[in-house]
């Protein structure tokens, strides 16, 4: 039985110096919308614009000396790329992002531009995974997953643990669903202060695999198509804990259209000044499609983060 509550304390107390205790502010236009008492859980501006940071900070800051010195590799090309680069420079630790050949140019100077080394590696995510994990074995550099890991997903709790100490009473928290990690974090911490809160996932119908492997009692491999939710876009890793911790945690999942999920975006800037990624926008449409049940309650919208291009923005607004 994993105690949540004190393992992401305890990663609380390692990321204090490095995470920003991100806003947790008050929606007018979503609260009378739903007659209810809405905050969003501002993400979007945690350092490298998301709340993947958590988690690499968490993760990175748990190793000893010597796993440290022998440096540490991962693969991505977004969110988790740049939040493990950061993480490294801060730490003043060694490693390498690998990416596919493939990957848009704009992704890779982000990484660069926050400190990290880049090792090019075939034709897309998959086979980065494989060479990252690859040099981890040959080299004994810690392979830094972005949600398969019990210190990643208690880092990304820490956002949890900020909302239960800024705003009491809360009923329910909507969180988007990629590989399950923040969700995990999040309403694992929130369950271990109260029970009855309600945890309510949200995926893109494009790529909705953690939804499908709950209803099915059993991980799928699924094909994904594309989203505007890219963040949580893809499939999820066979035997990943989180697919466990989701069966316990989630409560409730909703799916929403590329086309609400747009809403969600232009909802985010327009309404309430923020601006947010494809995957913050689904937990905002997630919530309005069941905003019926959550009537003169107090729910908490997780904006996880904002890195959304010029280009994506311009073909939705």
């Amino acid at each position: 039985m994993i105690n949540y509550k004190t393992s992401i304390e305890a990663a609380a107390k390692r990321s204090r110096p490095h995470i920003r205790h991100t806003p947790l502010e008050h929606s007018p236009y979503l609260s009378s919308l739903a007659e209810a008492d809405v905050f969003l859980k501002l993400d979007n501006i945690q350092k490298t614009g998301s709340f993947k940071f958590r988690g690499a900070i968490s993760k990175i800051t748990s190793l000893t000396d010597k796993e440290k010195s022998n440096g540490v590799v991962t693969a991505s090309t977004g969110n988790h790329g740049a939040a493990c680069s950061l993480a490294m420079s801060e730490l003043g630790i060694e490693g390498k992002i690998i990416v596919p050949e493939n990957v848009h140019k704009n992704k890779i100077e982000n990484i660069l531009n926050l400190g990290g080394e880049v090792e090019y590696y075939g034709d897309d995510c998959i086979h980065a995974e494989e060479r990252a994990q690859e040099i981890s074995k040959t080299t004994g550099a810690t392979y830094i997953s972005p949600y398969n890991d019990e210190a990643i997903v208690f880092g990304q709790g820490t956002l949890g643990m900020e909302i239960s100490q800024d705003l009491k009473n809360v009923d329910a928290v909507f969180v988007s669903v990629g590989g399950g990690g923040l969700i995990s974090g999040v309403g694992g911490y929130l369950k271990s202060v109260n029970r009855s809160i309600q945890v309510h996932g949200v995926s893109p119908k494009n790529s909705c695999v953690m939804y499908e492997s709950l209803n099915a009692g059993e991980q799928l491999d699924l094909p994904s198509k594309p989203t505007l939710s890219d963040g949580t876009a893809g499939g999820v890793e066979f035997g990943s804990i989180t697919f466990e911790m989701c069966k316990e945690i989630v409560d409730d999942f909703t799916v929403v259209s590329e086309d609400e999920i747009a809403k969600g975006i232009h909802i985010g800037l327009e309404k309430n000044h923020q601006l947010i990624e494809g995957a913050a926008g689904a937990a905002i449409a997630g919530f309005i499609n069941q905003k019926e049940k959550f009537k003169g309650q107090t729910v908490v919208l997780v904006m996880c983060g904002g890195n959304i291009s010029s280009a994506v923005l311009k073909s939705i607004l």
